[in-house]
């Protein structure tokens, strides 16, 4: 069971999210007691490596997915740190070739911004399914979708979607639970793997604790998304390798 340190990216600072009101984010000020200056954001990184041990990022550019200018720099610097999972409102192949450019591991596709499955597969025969990861974007539960995917559609019968497109892995995100720590949909973490049993499944999204780690392993899970509960200490270097101990039951 894989941990994979959140960083949340605003106008050139890491912020702490909480239930997807994202212009009212403030800047990461703590992780585990250290101090992170203004938010940087190649401190908390490192913070993620060093302290925890955490060899994977993920970098959300909430900049660009909003449809203002991306934070290339600062993503590239992040990407120096740690095998990057870069989710920067990426709908094109050329925008998808240039997240690799700028050196992340993994691009990522949000349904939020996803304008067709079609679009989809191009993008996955242009860079492989295997450097690609679709967001399985939810609020309150409820799919976020564009007017050119199908609405009403629900969530697991979008991840096969996906899956069917060419992607090898998905991410299941409700951003209403972000830095909440109400804890994940097990329910729909355990449909959606069922719906999609060959790619490596991510969960995040309101992670309170190690035992929330450990149900989604049983719950087929190979990582989870986890900020918030590194940042207070709620997940600390022992939690984490006892989640990297444990093993998705799935496969």
């Amino acid at each position: 069971m894989r941990v994979i340190g959140v960083l949340d990216l605003l106008r050139g600072r890491a912020v702490h999210a909480r239930a997807g009101d994202r212009e009212r984010y403030e800047p990461v000020q703590t992780v585990a007691g250290a101090r992170i200056e203004r938010g940087d954001a190649v401190a908390l990184a490192h913070a993620y490596r060093d302290r925890f041990g955490l060899s994977e990022l993920y970098a959300a550019d909430l900049d660009a997915i909003a449809g203002r200018a991306p934070q290339d720099p600062l993503v590239a610097s992040l990407a120096t740190v740690g095998a990057l999972w870069l989710d920067a409102g990426v709908s094109s192949v050329d925008r998808a070739r240039h997240a690799l450019t700028l050196g992340a591991a993994h691009v990522i596709v949000g349904l939020e911004t996803l304008r067709s499955w079609d679009a989809l597969g191009e993008m996955c025969a242009a860079v492989g399914g295997s450097r690609l990861a679709f967001s399985l974007d939810l609020r309150d539960g409820a799919p976020l979708v564009q007017d050119d995917i199908q609405p009403g559609e629900p969530a697991h019968i979008l991840a096969a979607r996906a899956a069917d497109a060419g992607v090898e892995s998905i991410i299941v995100i409700d951003l209403a639970r972000v830095g909440t720590g109400v804890g994940i949909d097990l329910g729909l973490v355990g449909v959606v793997r069922e719906a999609a049993p060959r790619v490596t499944l991510l969960a995040g999204g309101g992670v309170s604790g190690v035992g929330d780690l450990l149900r989604l392993a049983d719950a087929g899970c190979d990582g989870a998304l986890v900020a918030t509960a590194l940042h207070d200490g709620r997940i600390g270097v022992a939690q984490v390798a006892a989640a990297n101990r444990h093993p998705s039951v799935w496969r």
